[in-house]
C-alpha cells in the first residue's frame, strides 16, 4: 500500500485511538465578539448568519450528541470527538464554558473535544480549563487565522491580528493543548505571495494541525454583495489546487492536515460551483502529488527561514 503523501487526520486519529474515530459537530449557541459589538458587527465578510453551522440544529447539547449516536452516523465508529464548531466557542465566562463542555461527556464513546474559536478569545483561565479536560480526554483548539496578512485581515473584517494568534498559540502550548490553524485560500485581494507568507508564518509557530479551506460565497453575506458588485471574483479549482500543492509541500511535515476542502451548504452557495464537488479537490490534489512525486513538507527546509 502506497504511503500517504500528506498527514491525513483519519490516519492520525486511528493511530492515536487504535480505531476509526470521527467527529460530532456541535452548536453550543455561542456568539462572536465580531458580531455583538465588542470587536465589530456583522462578522467576517464570508460568514453567514448561522456561522459555520448552517447544517446544525439549535437544540440542547446532550440531544445533539444522542441524536448523532443514534443515527446512521453513530454506527460508523465507536469513538467520537465532540467538535464545538459554530461561532466562537470560548467566548463566555469560564464557568459557563465548563457547563457547556461538560454536557458532551454523556457517553463513553466521546473520547475528546475540539474547540473552534478566535485567537483573541484565548487566555490563561480558558487554557487552564481545557488542560483539566486533557487529563482524561483528547483536547485540541482550532484557531482561526485565515491569513497572516493583517491588511487582508482588516479587509475581511476579522477584527484580530496575527500577533493575537501568536499569543494564543503560546498560551495553549504552555498548557500542552494541540493547536489547529484554520487558513483560507482565495480571500479578496489575496495574492499568491500571501499564501507563501501565511505558510511561512505557520511554520514558525508551534502548531500541531492545519485546516485549509477555499473561499466560497454564500447568500446574505458581505462577500456576496462584493461578488454581485463585481468587486470580488471567486478563485478557480485549478488555482486552488495550485495553492494547495504549495501549502502541502511547504508546510512542516509533522503537522496533521485536518481538511483540504470546505463544505459549503448547497442551498446557500452562490459561487464557485466547483465547491460542491469535494472529490474534485481530493482526487485533484492526489493526482498532482502522485504525478509529480510530491509529499508534505518536501520543501519545508527551504521556507522555514526565520
Amino acid at each position: 500500500m502506497e504511503k500517504e503523501r500528506y498527514n491525513h487526520l483519519n490516519t492520525y486519529l486511528k493511530n492515536k485511538f487504535g480505531e476509526r474515530t470521527l467527529k460530532i459537530c456541535i452548536d453550543a449557541n455561542f456568539t462572536c465578539p465580531n458580531r455583538d459589538g465588542k470587536k465589530g458587527t456583522g462578522g467576517c465578510i464570508f460568514c453567514g448568519q448561522r456561522g459555520s453551522g448552517e447544517h446544525l440544529n439549535k437544540i440542547d447539547i446532550p440531544s445533539q450528541i444522542n441524536n448523532h449516536l443514534k443515527s446512521y452516523r453513530g454506527k460508523r465508529a465507536n469513538k467520537f470527538i465532540a467538535y464545538f464548531q459554530n461561532f466562537t466557542n470560548t467566548y463566555d465566562s469560564v464557568e459557563n464554558l465548563k457547563k457547556k463542555y461538560d454536557q458532551v461527556f454523556i457517553n463513553k464513546k466521546i473520547v475528546g473535544i475540539q474547540i473552534a474559536t478566535r485567537p483573541d478569545c484565548i487566555d490563561e483561565n480558558i487554557a487552564k480549563l481545557l488542560h483539566e479536560y486533557s487529563k482524561k480526554y483528547y483536547v485540541c483548539v482550532e484557531l482561526g487565522l485565515q491569513t497572516s496578512n493583517d491588511k487582508l485581515g482588516e479587509l475581511i473584517n476579522r477584527c484580530y491580528s496575527s500577533e493575537d494568534f501568536i499569543n494564543a498559540v503560546k498560551i495553549l502550548n504552555k498548557y500542552k493543548i494541540d493547536v489547529i490553524a484554520h487558513i483560507m485560500v482565495g480571500l479578496p485581494k489575496e495574492a499568491f505571495n500571501d499564501i507563501k507568507e501565511t505558510v511561512n508564518f505557520l511554520n514558525n509557530q508551534n502548531i500541531q494541525g492545519i485546516k485549509i479551506h477555499s473561499t466560497y460565497i454564500i447568500s446574505n453575506t458581505k462577500l456576496e454583495k462584493m461578488y454581485l458588485d463585481n468587486v470580488y471574483t471567486p478563485i478557480t479549482l485549478e488555482y486552488y489546487l495550485n495553492c494547495l500543492t504549495y501549502i502541502i509541500t511547504h508546510i512542516n511535515p509533522d503537522i496533521i492536515i485536518h481538511r483540504i476542502s470546505g463544505d459549503a451548504p448547497k442551498d446557500l452557495l452562490i459561487a464557485p460551483n466547483w465547491n460542491t464537488h469535494k472529490k474534485l479537490v481530493l482526487n485533484g490534489i492526489e493526482k498532482i502529488l502522485k504525478e509529480k512525486n510530491l509529499y508534505q513538507g518536501i520543501y519545508f527546509n527551504k521556507t522555514n527561514n526565520s
